[in-house]
């Protein structure tokens, strides 16, 4: 667990400041905010399809993934997070949840009263700037993962999504863009991509063969970056660079 209060609210702090321009009194409010936290096991659902809700979730620590299942149980994954991410956003005006949010590692996760955010929003403009900046920003990344699935071959989708994830990783203070964590299962990227796990692998052993990826157990490190942003296709425009 975070060592205290003002940790755990520190990525969402740190996100914002991104997006706004924060003062210290907008700061002094945010780590006010009231939260409880708790520690979820990978495969945690948070946040379930079709349940009223009341609180947001914020993700302190760990990583997350928003998904719709169709009627036989088919996943598609939509999102990947990590920390300082509001993995529900839109529960601050809409009570029901029309998605699933499911833990794909150990997290942390601070619960915070919905109606305690919106009050704040509406309180200190530069928040409320900040949050509504992240959800035009969630749509945006929303349009370029049709477009991965829909229109991209599989090498090129799987690349899209690796540098998706090193962008916003840099962006979130998780690390260098050069090696990261990938803590997604080959089924999870598959979830994500269209495609079957086996498709995944063979994918991935095509990239480390040409020498724009390497693997070292979880972690991913990039050996080429501008061969790996070409195959992708990649670019950056989509994610808004401040909210990365």
């Amino acid at each position: 667990m975070p060592a205290n209060d003002n940790e755990a609210l520190a990525g969402l702090i740190r996100k914002l400041e991104r997006l706004t321009d924060l003062n210290a009194d907008d700061r002094r409010r945010l780590l006010a905010l009231p939260h409880r936290l708790e520690k979820v096991s990978a495969g945690t659902l948070m946040v379930r399809e079709g349940r009223d809700t009341s609180e947001c979730c914020l993700l302190v620590e760990g990583f997350a993934c928003r998904h719709k299942t169709t009627s036989d149980g088919g996943r598609q994954i939509v999102s990947f997070h990590m920390r300082g991410d509001i993995l529900d956003i839109q529960h601050l005006l809409l009570p029901l949840a029309d998605h699933n949010v499911e833990a794909i590692t150990e997290a942390i996760v601070a619960w915070i009263p919905a109606a305690e955010i919106r009050r704040l929003a509406w309180e200190r403009p530069n928040i409320g700037e900040g949050l509504w900046r992240d959800t035009l920003i969630d749509a945006s990344i929303f349009r370029e993962w049709i477009l991965n699935v829909g229109r991209r071959d599989a090498r090129s989708r799987i690349a899209h999504m690796l540098c998706e994830f090193v962008t916003r990783g840099v962006a979130a203070d998780l690390g260098p863009g050069d090696g990261f964590e990938l803590p997604m299962t080959q089924e999870q990227i598959g979830d994500a991509t269209g495609l079957t796990s086996v498709h995944v692998n063979r994918t991935l052993k095509a990239l480390r063969d040409d020498g724009v990826i390497a693997q070292e157990r979880k972690r991913m490190i990039v050996r080429d970056w501008a061969r790996l942003r070409a195959i992708a296709g990649f670019d950056s425009a989509y994610l808004h660079a401040a909210g990365a």
